[in-house]
């Protein structure tokens, strides 16, 4: 049984959400809608208020960036989401822009970079060795290889980027990204000159928590791979059922339901997995339930397989079902370093 959210028409709305509707192109997406004026309600101000020249005081940082981290899964998913499928109707496509360029720096994603790296890298990509955030080259339960894997996103994925999208000849991809990445930076150093502590609160403790998180769950995403087909969406992506994570994020985790087809709609996820569990069986992907991508990532880090293996969906007949041994076994060889030379054999 899946517990995740679907869509449920609702025959009679009020007239706010019937306001609401005449700008989006797909009711299905009105949840964007509250929680875009939600973020904005509780952000706007008290970021301004933060970084207004005199007003800082330290006692407002934790409770701001604690803020912070609460929402920023969901907000990143809207992005996520978004990027994907517009939800603003042409009418008022001018709105498009607000999700990531002006709600985005203050969870420190910088405009037009995470488009351009998650929808015109990383997916075309699809965690083989040509996608920038490949996993494959890493011990994926390895503490020391998650932190290298990390650093480098951090300090090299704008220039090789850029580089990428020169070399397949996509300039007006990299002119995006270099030239958010470049304006958020501007922006942190314009407001460090005004107020260096509140440029620190609302630009740049965010930018490094998004970073990292973005990583973690990325690295959980795509831990489990098959060396001998890394290119099957099945076998080097996940899928998370039943957790709080996806009644908060949109259904994230079906992670390969997503790398199938990238622009379905985040409610069909669950039904297209039930529609689709035989597939799923038959090409050895790896279910979980009860938890989410970041919990992986952390159980991974302890090397606590044990508790992986107990939270592993079994998909297939009762005859063929695994011990937890033979799941944990089964695990360990998914997150094993895979070589070059080994992709270029298979």
């Amino acid at each position: 049984m899946v517990t995740d959210p679907t869509f449920v028409a609702v025959p009679e709305r009020g007239a706010l959400a019937r306001i609401a509707l005449r700008t989006i192109n797909d009711e299905r997406d009105l949840p964007f809608l509250r929680l875009m004026a939600l973020l904005s309600a509780l952000l706007i101000p008290a970021a301004v208020y933060i970084a207004w020249p005199g007003n800082f005081r330290w006692w407002m940082a934790p409770p701001y960036l604690a803020t912070i981290v609460f929402f920023v899964g969901p907000y990143i998913l809207m992005l996520h989401n978004t990027s994907h499928r517009r939800l603003f109707n042409r009418r008022f496509g001018f709105m498009n822009h607000y999700i990531p360029w002006v709600l985005g720096p203050l969870f420190g994603e910088s405009p037009e970079t995470y488009f351009a790296h998650h929808v015109g890298m990383h997916h075309p990509e699809n965690n083989l060795e040509d996608d920038l955030s490949s996993t494959m080259k890493y011990q994926r339960d390895s503490f020391l290889d998650f932190m290298r894997y990390f650093l480098r996103f951090f300090f090299l994925a704008l220039p090789d980027l850029a580089t990428y999208f020169v070399r397949t000849k996509r300039p007006g991809l990299a002119r995006r990204a270099v030239g958010g990445e470049l304006l958020f930076f501007a922006a942190a150093g314009a407001l460090a000159y005004v107020s260096w502590q509140g440029s620190l609160v609302v630009l740049v403790a965010p930018f490094v928590m998004a970073r990292f998180g973005m990583m973690a769950g990325n690295w959980g995403q795509h831990a489990f791979i098959d060396a001998a087909t890394p290119e099957s969406c099945y076998r080097n992506s996940i899928t998370c059922i039943n957790c709080t994570y996806n009644r908060r994020c949109f259904n994230d985790g079906y992670h390969i339901g997503h790398h199938i087809k990238q622009t379905r709609h985040w409610t069909e996820m669950p039904p297209d997995f039930l529609a689709n569990k035989q597939t799923y069986y038959d090409e050895r992907a790896i279910v979980f339930e009860g938890i989410d991508f970041f919990m992986v990532w952390l159980f991974l880090m302890l090397k606590r397989y044990d508790w992986l293996a107990k939270r592993y969906v079994h998909l297939g007949p009762e005859s063929e079902r695994k011990s937890l041994a033979e799941i944990e076994a089964l695990l360990r060889e998914r997150t094993r370093q895979i070589p070059a030379r080994v992709l270029v054999a298979a």
